[in-house]
């Protein structure tokens, strides 16, 4: 099903319902005229009617709509459980406002949440899901995608890794990170992979609550990436993910034990809270460290950043939307580091996020989930006319006007739960 909901599409339906032949030409010399005129006058007289939203599994889901017909779509991640009433909060501030003013609008409710939680967390997270629904918004009234709202574009393509979600084995061993690496390779095409090395139930483990590691969790860990690197050779892009999980010591370890395998990284082997402690470790191995999955907003960036991480990571679904990470990623660029982000979410989410990569000199790589491959809910609850999502490891970036991907509303029904609102009307 094509995504329709354009200002283009709007007025064409628009001039389909008149009755009257004489008027048949109503839609094309309207249609015209928009086009004819400078991008402040028609189009900037829209506003802001409404917000719903609902959650399935780990994604709120958000859309805005205007006094137009056309609506906006975005997501948030990880921190919105109960996080509707808050998203309808915000909403309500919305109403009567323009939704072109994205970067004034994501300042007054960031600025408005000083002491309400503004920093970071779920109140973040709902505004990412916001404030990717108004560049949405905001390109299908221009006709515009967004890529272009942010500046134009250095690629037409955004290269992805693949997680391979070995988390969902319960203690891998060294032949299946060897086996999950081939397959992702021969059945979907990716060259770049991502492996977790965190597991709680490793026998080797002193106790649940000591984060070093002992000198069979390292061998393990070693054994298991040796594996995956010896069946899918040296030119395949080896992505390490350790959760924040282990103590400074353990990260100095298994940094320098690596380094002959040449990852691509290695993903917080220490928490991110302590920016300072990422300083010694990048200056102790040359195994690349990425940091960000769970960092809010530029300001937390500029410290990993001075303290000498090589890659930054943010997730774009929480750190605080699309024109945030960008203000992220060039921020990055200053420190002629990467930008690598994190991405957990639906394609939605997935398409929101490279618009943002095509945009900045300095992008990497951005996460990609097997689950789009074997979970058919990711297929229903969106709608997407433009091919495969994917192809060997590069998602195209939509030229629909916003980001591309539409929600299908109707599908996601099926996957609620419980009573919570769910893209009713507030009023």
């Amino acid at each position: 099903m094509a995504n329709s909901n354009s200002r283009r599409a709007f007025i064409t339906k628009t001039a389909m319902a008149a009755s009257l032949a004489p008027l048949a030409t109503f839609g094309t010399t309207y249609t015209n005229k928009i086009d004819d005129q400078p991008k402040l006058s028609a189009p900037s007289s829209i506003k802001i009617t409404d917000v719903q939203c609902g959650i399935i599994g780990g994604s709120l889901f958000v859309k805005i709509h205007s006094d137009q017909g056309i609506y906006g779509c975005g997501e948030g991640v990880d921190a919105i459980r109960g996080a509707e009433s808050l998203a309808l909060g915000f909403g309500r501030r919305l109403r009567g406002q323009s939704p072109f003013n994205v970067h004034k609008i994501f300042e007054d409710i960031r600025r408005g949440g000083h002491f309400g939680g503004g920093q970071s967390g779920m109140y973040v997270a709902v505004l990412s899901a916001i404030e990717t629904a108004l560049w949405d918004l905001s390109g299908k009234a221009l006709d515009l995608p967004v890529y272009q709202l942010l500046g134009g574009k250095f690629r037409d393509k955004v290269r992805v890794y693949c997680d391979t979600a070995l988390y969902r084995v319960r203690f891998p061993k060294p032949e299946d990170f060897a086996k999950a690496g081939q397959e992702a390779i021969k059945n979907w095409g990716f060259n770049a992979l991502k492996f977790d090395l965190d597991y709680a139930g490793d026998p080797d483990k002193y106790d649940r609550y000591n984060w070093t590691a002992s000198p069979g969790e390292i061998s393990r860990m070693y054994d298991q990436l040796a594996a995956v690197r010896q069946a899918v050779g040296p030119k395949i892009d080896l992505c390490v993910d350790m959760h924040g999980r282990y103590d400074h010591v353990t990260a100095q370890a298994i940094a320098k034990k690596v380094e002959p395998l040449n990852l691509t990284w290695l993903e917080e082997p220490i928490p991110a809270e302590n920016f300072d402690a990422f300083k010694t470790l990048t200056e102790e191995t040359n195994t690349p460290i990425a940091a960000g999955e769970n960092v809010y907003l530029g300001y937390g960036f500029k410290q990993l950043l001075d303290n000498g991480v090589d890659v930054v990571m943010p997730d774009l679904q929480k750190c605080g939307g699309l024109g945030e990470g960008q203000r992220i990623a060039n921020l990055a660029n200053l420190y002629y580091v990467p930008f690598s982000p994190h991405m957990v979410a639906s394609f939605l989410g997935a398409m929101a996020c490279a618009h943002v990569c095509a945009s900045v000199p300095n992008f990497h790589l951005m996460e990609w989930q097997s689950y789009f491959h074997t979970d058919e809910m990711y297929k229903k609850i969106v709608i997407f006319d433009e091919g495969d999502w994917v192809k060997d490891s590069f998602v195209t970036v939509s030229n629909k006007p916003g980001i591309g991907v539409d929600l299908n509303i109707e599908a996601m029904r099926e996957y609620k739960r419980g009573n919570a609102p769910f893209f009713e009307e507030n009023n």
